[in-house]
């Protein structure tokens, strides 16, 4: 069975505690997943792998609403989740506060922001960005923002000033409306905008390629049971890619810690948000 709860609120009114093993014991996992898109399009993908994944792991999901990618953070720094679907920049802390581990991972996709402008706004250059308010999802949003934004400032000199506008949706739609000059999001969101939106903008800018956003479960999942979730996932990846390929995650593979560690080379820190 796949079950929402709208918020954390609602999640903290069944009385369990996050800390607690009492529900992943009875094999009831409570899920996790960015908010980069729309609740409704979250919906609409995660809800058919999760019942897939349960009829295999014979395992309840159970997806956790989050409100915006600060909401998010929050409830995965407190151990909120179970099974988790988040950037490589927040797993990276998640595995640090709380010690979640990574099972999976795309093995055809990687990560990488794009910065798009309007097409007839005359921008050919991010240097003429340079002191402009640009539109960003969140602060840590990896692609879209803060990769994009350390390599602006580190690779070539452009300081903008970030507006926060919580999806990718509404960086378009600031771009669309000329409410900002420009705006960071990921291809793949990009190519998912409503064309009366999305065809009116263009890249300016691609980021450097990092592996893409892993599914992570938390310690206090069993590693049997942790090892069996993730050969289910590879297999439906491999037997029915439709569902992992919505996620997305095309092309399941095993994930490692060690896939994630080149990203505290790049000094993201300087630009991330506690």
């Amino acid at each position: 069975m796949i079950k929402f709860i709208k918020s954390t609120l609602a999640f903290m009114s069944l009385g369990i505690a996050a800390g607690s093993a009492a529900y992943a014991d009875e094999c009831e996992i409570f899920v996790g997943v960015v908010p980069q898109f729309q609740q409704r399009h979250i919906l609409t993908a995660w809800t058919p792998f999760l019942a897939e994944l349960g009829d295999r792991t014979q395992c309840s999901y159970t997806l956790v609403g989050s409100a915006n990618i600060p909401e998010f953070e929050t409830q995965f720094k407190s151990g909120l989740f179970d099974f988790v679907y988040l950037n490589p920049y927040h797993f990276v802390v998640a595995a640090d506060v709380e010690g979640y581990v990574p099972i999976v991972r795309s093995g055809s996709k990687m990560l990488q922001g794009v910065l798009v402008v309007r097409k007839d706004s005359g921008i050919e250059s991010i240097v003429e960005l340079d002191g402009r308010e640009v539109a960003f999802p969140s602060p840590n949003a990896l692609g879209a923002s803060l990769l994009m934004r350390t390599e602006l400032a580190m690779l070539h000199g452009v300081q903008v000033v970030p507006k926060y506008v919580t999806t990718h949706n509404s960086v378009y739609l600031h771009v669309f409306k000329e409410i900002t000059l420009a705006g960071g999001g990921i291809e793949r969101s990009l190519n998912g905008e409503k064309p009366q939106i999305g065809d009116q903008l263009k890249i300016l800018y691609r980021t450097q390629k990092v592996n893409a956003h892993p599914i992570a479960v938390h310690p206090r999942i069993d590693p049997l049971l942790r090892d069996k979730i993730k050969k289910s996932i590879i297999d439906i990846s491999q037997t029915m890619p439709t569902l992992t390929d919505d996620i997305p995650m095309r092309e399941a593979v095993a994930a490692s810690f060690e896939d994630y560690m080149t990203l505290s080379d790049l000094g993201l820190e300087q630009f991330a948000a506690d």
